[in-house]
């Protein structure tokens, strides 16, 4: 779902039913007090991972995040930096710059909400990712020229108000591609042709000599896109490729296996010292039901073991690889994307932790 204007004056809170608690739409917002064995899970998880979720903006989160009930409006305005003292929750995805870039005050404004070793995970307006081509049955309204792998624009509307704004908590600027028809979907050799130009055509981020820092990263929705020319597109501008649990795409597991031998194929050996994972959806889901089935977003409605095993693999070889780690989990990909982290990190715990 996209969020509220985060810095606008929150709208008033409608009058809730009598046998429910008024949300309140109060400036102040506050964490709840997290129970002391999420205190000691999150303290036994290595620093490099970072787990975190699709927005910040749900009031079904009371108890789970939030201390009390406040109105959607009230949570994108100033629920952040509540989001941010919970124990597991050390990066988030900024979703609505999909639909629109933010100027480089917005995002200084969410840095100052967080603590320094806080990280975002940024998307890059859609206006990049999608192309306007009659067989698109869904258009992204952009007004103006297209921008569709427009690196010029990428690096003035995106890439440098990112950077500006959020400094050192810049994590990963990410380019998500819908479902490419006509003619990349015959053609995965012509996406990543197209894509390795338009990486070509973007700003250096500010990566340290041993290879931490900010990443660019791309999201496919066409399974047939990861191969050898996908790789190398990605391995000559050191991007990382999102691995995404979503219904359109292989599991995980299989994403991961099949980049590295693309990367292998094309004599890439070495590869960015981060992996990203985005838990987007259910596997027996679309956005639209599930948005209906999960709503209000508190309790884990379709519980989803393989995928959550999956992705605590992956999470552990990327760690036993001396890699970074970023997890998104959306509220979609089992009812409660809080709750969803918490049962993750235990898996990833129990994973780490070496049998007595």
């Amino acid at each position: 779902m996209s969020q509220f204007d985060l810095f606008a004056e929150p709208p008033a809170a409608p009058q809730a039913p009598p046998e429910r608690a008024k949300r309140r739409t109060s400036a102040v917002v506050r964490a709840c007090k997290p129970a002391a064995t999420l205190i000691e899970l999150a303290a036994r998880l290595p620093a490099r991972l970072r787990l975190g979720t699709s927005s910040w903006s749900f009031p079904g989160w009371v108890g789970q995040v939030y201390a009390d009930h406040y109105a959607e409006a009230a949570l994108a305005h100033s629920g952040l930096a509540a989001y941010a003292r919970h124990p597991l929750l050390r990066t988030v995805g900024v979703d609505r710059t999909f639909y629109a870039p933010l100027e480089a005050a917005e995002f200084a404004l969410m840095a100052a909400a967080v603590p320094a070793e806080f990280r975002f995970l940024v998307k890059a307006h859609a206006a990049l990712t999608t192309p306007a081509e009659p067989w698109r049955r869904q258009q992204v309204t952009t007004p103006g020229p297209a921008r569709f792998l427009d690196a010029a624009y990428a690096a003035e509307q995106v890439v440098a108000p990112v950077l500006e704004g959020l400094g050192e908590r810049t994590g990963v600027i990410l380019f998500q591609f819908p479902p490419l028809g006509p003619p990349y979907a015959r053609s995965a050799l012509r996406f990543a042709d197209h894509l390795e130009r338009f990486l070509d055509g973007l700003p250096a981020l500010p990566v340290a000599a041993d290879g931490r820092g900010p990443r660019y990263a791309v999201e496919v929705r066409n399974r047939e896109f990861i191969g050898p020319a996908y790789a190398a597109a990605l391995g000559k501008h050191g991007v990382v490729h999102c691995l995404n649990v979503h219904p359109r795409m292989p599991g995980v597991t299989d994403q991961s296996r099949q980049l590295q031998q693309g990367f292998e194929a094309v004599g890439h050996s070495v590869r960015p010292p981060l992996t990203l994972v985005r838990w987007m959806l259910h596997p027996t889901q679309e956005y639209g039901t599930a948005r209906e089935a999960y709503a209000p977003f508190d309790q884990l409605v379709d519980p989803d073991p393989v995928s959550r095993a999956a992705v605590a693999a992956e999470v552990c070889a990327a760690l036993g690889r001396d890699e970074e780690v970023i997890v998104i989990v959306n509220n979609k990909a089992e009812g409660s994307s809080p709750l969803t982290l918490q049962l993750l990190a235990e898996a990833v715990n129990a994973r780490l932790t070496p049998a007595v």
